[in-house]
């Protein structure tokens, strides 16, 4: 019998509101970033840039934390001020010891500009141990040549 003894780590929080510091916590990988809205930038405040997808299409943002988290909130902000698409998104995640990732939510906004620029999404979770947090954006259910956007990520 193989056994290992591990020692908990805490998670690495945020200053502001018990959120995560995802910047210290995770490993992040994405499929494509416009320079000017680098994805550093939708970990920071509110008031930030956010990130924007380099290309049109799909895009996958996965978080890759360093130790297992246990999750209580996902905050997610969504911005969109010129072009009227659907966008759909869906959140993923894999805990420690699964191989798979399961879905926690799949959710449609319709951004009409100037009235719907805006979709902020807040979950309640209890998610143990986890490793892997994915975010997959369909900029446009139409299949438009929209570009994948997020203005903020926080995890508590």
């Amino acid at each position: 019998m193989r056994k290992r003894i591990v020692t908990p780590t805490a998670a690495v929080r945020g200053r502001e509101q018990g959120w995560l510091d995802l910047e210290r916590a995770a490993v992040v990988e994405i499929t494509s970033e416009d320079k000017d809205f680098p994805i550093e930038s939708a970990f920071a405040s509110e008031d930030a840039r956010g990130w924007r997808a380099g290309a049109a299409g799909p895009q996958t943002i996965r978080l890759i934390f360093d130790h297992p988290q246990r999750l209580r909130c996902v905050s997610l902000v969504f911005e969109e001020g010129e072009t009227k698409r659907t966008q759909e998104f869906a959140l993923r995640c894999c805990a420690d010891g699964e191989s798979t990732l399961k879905e926690i939510v799949r959710q449609q906004w319709n951004f009409s500009p100037p009235d719907a620029t805006r979709e902020i999404e807040e979950y309640q979770v209890d998610l143990y141990n986890v490793n892997v947090l994915e975010l997959v954006i369909r900029p446009d259910i139409g299949g438009g040549a929209a570009r994948a956007s997020l203005k903020n990520l926080r995890l508590s």
